[in-house]
């Protein structure tokens, strides 16, 4: 993609709406456009982030066997009736009719949905167990919006529903998810402790949420600092084994870790004080077992194995990407700018011609960018008139990971500069080597 063609609004100064880094810094790099009170407008360099997060988190869910659908944002006030949260949710749902004066809303989660999608179509045990996800918009009118898409109005949600046979079974989906977010988060370049959670308005008495740590987090967390040492599952984590992912879960949950609603002060003073880690807190997701909860009143079973009639164990397993990108902002940062891993960078490389209009400079960086988008990289070429500063500037603001930087001096000389934006080292190398280098 060419800078001179590609829509990037760039802002030379810090926005003073914007509280903490990542909203700045999402402002001014241009991804982000807010339309009213906690609604945004994702802009290109922005959804192609987001985009890359969805990407990672859908592979992680269907390694871990979970089956993709997608459901309407707008939902029936009877099934919500049924369940008995439509009373009960409280003014953080919208609440609409329509032409016919039907009650409906504007889904904040679709437990409700999925099972009555669930209670339709699955009436035996030979069918579970079964875990379905979507990613899609939903909207909970938060009394306070703020920091930008990280506590937004409307937000985006990948969500998935687990139901099974018993609580054993359960339990196990409940593993599963709770595997695949280790996963996840760690290919997004985070550490994330599973921390014991309140239920809160989805209910259950088994629940998790996943913190990253970070100075801007909205709430205070307490863990054993072994957690940022722990091992991830690996690609080849064994999702069907029962034992194996029980050893993932009992390890995981052998320390103490809690949000501020679940501390036990007691508990956590009895881990010795060097290992004691008090600090804030951004929630990237949370997972939840609720039994019954839902299938109970909504008519959920299915016949088992002895010819009976079982309501199914259900669970539900959120993760907010458009939370999750600004996160990752405020775990890799610097004066500069964003520093993006490579796994979620919007672009691989970013080739700056320090002189275009100049031939030598020009076909330089035209080699360049066609070798490497012939080689499947995803190249930004910076091909405007802008004064050098500005490039870089620009370059490290949006926090590409590789820049090839390109001027009439080095050019002369057969070469090109290649900076690292996460450590800022710097090398020279011939233009074949550079090319050769990142197309291997």
């Amino acid at each position: 993609m060419r800078l001179s063609r590609f829509f990037m609004p760039i802002l030379k100064e810090n926005p003073k709406e914007a509280e903490i880094v990542s909203h700045r810094l999402m402002l001014r790099a241009g991804m982000i456009r807010q339309q009213s009170q906690g609604i945004y407008s994702w802009l290109p360099l922005g959804k192609k982030v987001l985009d890359k997060v969805n990407t990672i988190i859908r592979e992680e869910q269907n390694r871990a066997g979970a089956i993709e659908l997608s459901m309407p944002t707008l939902q029936s006030a009877e099934l919500w009736q049924e369940s008995g949260r439509y009373d009960a949710y409280g003014k953080e749902m919208l609440r609409i009719k329509d032409r016919q004066d039907r009650p409906m809303l504007y889904g904040p989660t679709n437990e409700e949905m999925v099972t009555d999608i669930f209670r339709s179509s699955v009436k035996s045990y030979k069918d579970l167990p079964l875990n379905l996800y979507h990613i899609q918009l939903k909207f909970r009118d938060e009394i306070r919006p703020r920091f930008g898409t990280m506590r937004s109005r409307e937000f985006m949600m990948k969500d998935a529903y687990s139901f099974d046979l018993t609580r054993e079974g359960a339990e196990h989906s409940y593993n599963k998810m709770f595997a695949a977010y280790l996963r996840t988060f760690d290919r997004l370049g985070l550490r994330a402790i599973p921390m014991r959670a309140d239920t809160g308005p989805i209910g259950g008495n088994l629940s998790h949420e996943f913190i990253i740590l970070a100075d801007t987090g909205e709430s205070e967390v307490f863990c054993h600092k072994d957690f940022v040492g722990f091992d991830i599952p690996g690609a080849n984590t064994d999702f069907d084994s029962v034992e194996g992912l029980k050893a993932i879960f009992d390890k995981w949950t052998s320390l103490y870790a809690a949000t501020s609603e679940m501390h036990d002060e007691a508990a956590f003073n009895a881990v010795p004080e060097g290992d004691r880690l008090s600090a804030r807190g951004i929630e990237v997701g949370h997972i939840f077992y609720f039994g019954t909860k839902y299938s109970e009143p909504m008519g959920a079973k299915v016949q088992g194995p002895d010819g009976k009639e079982h309501f199914v164990h259900m669970g539900s397993y959120g993760i907010g990407p458009t939370r999750l990108v600004p996160a990752i902002i405020e775990a890799s940062h610097d004066e500069n700018g964003i520093i993006w891993p490579a796994s979620v960078a919007p672009f691989d490389v970013v080739v700056i011609n320090m002189k275009a209009g100049d031939e030598a400079c020009d076909d330089t960086c035209e080699l360049i960018y066609a070798a490497l988008t012939k080689a499947g990289k995803d190249v930004l070429y910076d091909d405007t008139g802008d004064r050098a500063g500005t490039k870089f500037a620009t370059a490290d603001l949006i926090g590409v990971p590789v820049q090839i930087i390109a001027g009439p001096r080095a050019v002369a000389n057969g070469e090109i500069e290649v900076k690292d934006r996460k450590t800022g080292a710097r090398e020279t190398m011939t233009i074949e080597a550079a090319i050769n280098r990142f197309v291997a």
